[in-house]
């Protein structure tokens, strides 16, 4: 059968590309390219244009050589218009002058936009945009789940997400009970899923960017796209979050500012880190990678950004050169300008709001250090934000690395310091302490022998774990079981300042990690990554508060455990429970208590992870934490018996019983006092107040016989 080659065309006319067209339109060479389109610049009187004029050509002069006759601002009525041209020499330089100064404040009035005379002319012949207001179309309001659910659960479980092959089952989990399903998610086939920093949102990796997730449902939240997305964080208030890209913004279609569903503008180009805004899910700005001093990309560890504990700032180092401090919601450099610190390596903010020595506000602090640099010490500083005014510094000398670990509270900041001999043959570690809220930031120092390759604080305390070992040649392995575990507490004596001391040391162990329970005291020791062990030994740890009456030490050994092909573990919020999982041998998990009993063991196919649901901070008063401590006696009689009746099936069958008979005796006493307040009897609350008056009206019947007649009646 012959084809119709007229119908064929006929059809092909009546299909609208208009839209391809525009997107695909090839631009003639006339030069647009180099014009950029400057508004919101200062509507000022002629007599000032000269210096208005002089003012912005050397600020859009710094991007880029400005054409002789290429600046052209506007007057009428002897007054600017507050809209300029420009033309540069390449559309580079004009491409260069978006990006830096777009959306740029000049002053208090006035902020800057600009853009393409190209763009502008594109979307002035566009027949998709009207002059004519058209308001948009209103989609029906739908109530959002309640995000806090969970922590309405009679039972206070605990929740729990696990990982396995493309699916994250999230679970509840009480002692006596199997975990119980609350919710699934399908098709996580990305990189490792994480909870937000108050179990709000549970957050996912996919191929075109992060999907929070969250309420009693588990429906998708919000979706932030940003394709090929590596790793993500948020801010610790959960209003911000940070993803990061290994493909550049406008180097594939996915990540192209022109695709109409990329959030992106031109002047993100180019950048991979991107900080947006959980709640309307926009982009707030974009930062590139450290470059040095060829050009050429750093290698960076991640967090890339770090935030201050109040979310209101955020900072990132370009190694060796400078700190910029941002502000958050505006994202601007603070004080417009970053920090020139020469040599700098590293830095940290501390985890809380901290009231330092000198007793003023709370305030935002960090930590940064620099190496040494020629006959200049190496130093480790520590600064205010946002005043950037150092309260504190150290020198130090010999300096191979240094580590920050903060106390979680922020009273302490330890450095770990790897220093070296003067042959550079040896290392070995010095602990600064920082006593942060003391007079003038103190500094104590623990000088060790060994090199420290784990430190841990106990949350809320001032003790802490070290994990030590002998120093060996680069190209030598230690030896097995040659690491030493020691266990420091805070000695206070009267009329002297305080100083940690070693409670108690244990050598040739294998340990490597420290795992402290949220709450303090217990603690797990586990031997993780060490070469060639097959098993996992967990050592489970009671470190009393206070010393016991026979000055013995107070650390208690409670248990040793092993486990075949543990890769990890992980504290529940509550410090009532531990989580373990493997991957490859053995896969699946095991739930423990505090004390290192197995309460669950579960074998999963494909296992990949698993995490707790983190809970908010108590929003108790100090003092009615102390109140609830004080009658914690009373107040734990319920859960007593809510755990006798999981232990007992009998108990609960018959404490079930007497609290329905409770509760029929106080229905059946509420209908009587109803009718008896219905029949205008005195309410019990009423006769109380006479008695407790002193007064009371008593009504007393007396009959009594005067006068008795005998009749005889016919």
């Amino acid at each position: 059968m012959a084809t119709d080659t007229r119908s064929l065309q006929d059809e092909e006319l009546d299909i609208d590309v208009s839209d391809l067209e525009r997107k695909y339109a090839v631009t003639l060479d006339e030069g647009l390219e180099s014009f950029v389109v400057v508004d919101g610049a200062p509507k000022a009187p002629e007599a000032k244009v000269p210096v208005l004029t002089k003012v912005l050509k050397k600020l859009f002069g710094s991007v880029g050589t400005i054409k002789e006759d290429g600046f052209h601002m506007p007057v009428e009525n002897g007054v600017t218009k507050g809209f300029l041209f420009i033309e540069y020499e390449n559309p580079k330089q004009a491409a260069e002058a978006i990006k830096t100064y777009n959306h740029k404040r000049l002053d208090a009035k006035h902020t800057l936009l600009v853009n393409k005379l190209s763009d502008v002319e594109r979307f002035g012949n566009d027949d998709t945009i009207t002059e004519e207001f058209v308001p948009p179309a209103k989609t029906e309001f739908k109530p959002r789940e309640h995000l806090r659910s969970w922590l309405t659960d009679p039972s206070a479980r605990e929740q729990l997400f696990t990982h396995s092959n493309e699916t994250i089952t999230i679970n509840w989990f009480k002692k006596t009970e199997e975990p119980k399903v609350a919710g699934n998610l399908y098709k996580v086939v990305e990189g490792p899923a994480r909870w937000s920093p108050f179990g709000t949102y549970l957050a996912t990796m996919y191929n075109f960017g992060v999907q929070l997730n969250g309420g009693p449902s588990f429906d998708i939240l919000a979706q932030f796209l940003h394709y090929s997305v590596k790793a993500f964080h948020f801010s610790p208030n959960e209003k911000y979050l940070v993803t990061f890209s290994d493909s550049p913004i406008g180097s594939v279609n996915e990540n192209d500012p022109e695709n109409p569903k990329v959030p992106f503008s031109e002047q993100d180009v180019g950048n991979q880190v991107v900080v947006w805004d959980v709640l309307t899910q926009l982009p707030l700005r974009s930062f590139p990678l450290p470059t040095n001093s060829k050009g050429e990309k750093q290698q960076v560890s991640w967090p890339i950004l770090k935030w201050s504990a109040d979310s209101k700032y955020f900072a990132r180092v370009t190694p060796g050169e400078q700190l910029s401090i941002y502000e958050a919601p505006s994202m601007g450099l603070l004080d417009k300008k970053s920090i020139k610190i020469p040599g700098i390596v590293d830095f940290a903010f501390a985890p809380t709001s901290v009231q330092t020595g000198n007793k003023g506000e709370l305030e935002q602090i960090l930590c940064y250090w620099t190496p040494e640099i020629g006959n200049q010490a190496a130093r480790v500083s520590i600064m205010s934000v946002p005043s950037k005014k150092v309260i504190r510094t150290r020198n130090l000398f010999n300096v191979s690395d240094c580590k920050f670990h903060w106390q979680d509270q922020g009273k302490y900041l330890c450095v770990k310091v790897d220093r070296h001999t003067r042959t550079k043959k040896q290392i070995f570690t010095n602990l600064e302490f920082f006593r942060i809220t003391e007079k003038d930031i103190p500094v104590e120092v623990i000088e060790l022998k060994d090199i420290v390759i784990n430190f841990a604080w106990e949350p809320k305390g001032d003790r802490f774990i070290v994990v030590s070992r002998p120093d060996v040649p680069s190209n030598e392995k230690p030896a097995p079981n040659s690491n030493n575990l020691s266990f420091y507490a805070l000695e206070r004596k009267k009329n002297m300042q305080s100083g940690w001391k070693v409670v108690q040391s244990f050598s040739k162990k294998s340990t490597t990690s420290i795992y402290w329970s949220p709450k303090g005291r217990f603690v797990v020791t586990s031997n993780f990554g060490v070469p060639g062990a097959s098993q996992a030994v967990f050592e489970f740890w009671d470190f009393e508060t206070e010393a016991k009456e026979d000055n013995t030490s107070p650390l208690v050994h409670i248990l040793t455990s092993e486990y075949y092909g543990i890769v990890d573990l992980e504290w529940d919020p509550s410090g009532r429970y531990i989580a373990l999982w493997s991957i490859k041998n053995q896969p699946g998990y095991k739930l423990l208590r505090f004390n290192g009993d197995l309460l669950y063991d579960k074998g999963v196919d494909y296992f990949r992870g698993l995490t707790w649901r983190p809970r908010p901070a108590s929003v108790l008063s100090p003092k009615e934490r102390r109140n609830v401590l004080k009658n914690l006696k009373d107040l734990s009689a319920r859960f007593d018996e809510e755990d006798a009746m999981d232990a007992d099936a009998a108990i609960r069958i018959l404490v079930t019983k007497r609290r329905d008979a409770l509760a029929y005796w106080r229905k059946w006493r509420k209908e009587v006092t109803d009718k008896l307040h219905a029949a205008h009897f005195p309410t019990e609350e009423e006769i109380l107040k006479e008695l407790e008056s002193g007064s009371q009206v008593v009504e007393e019947v007396r009959e009594e016989i005067i006068e008795e007649t005998e009749e005889i009646i016919n």
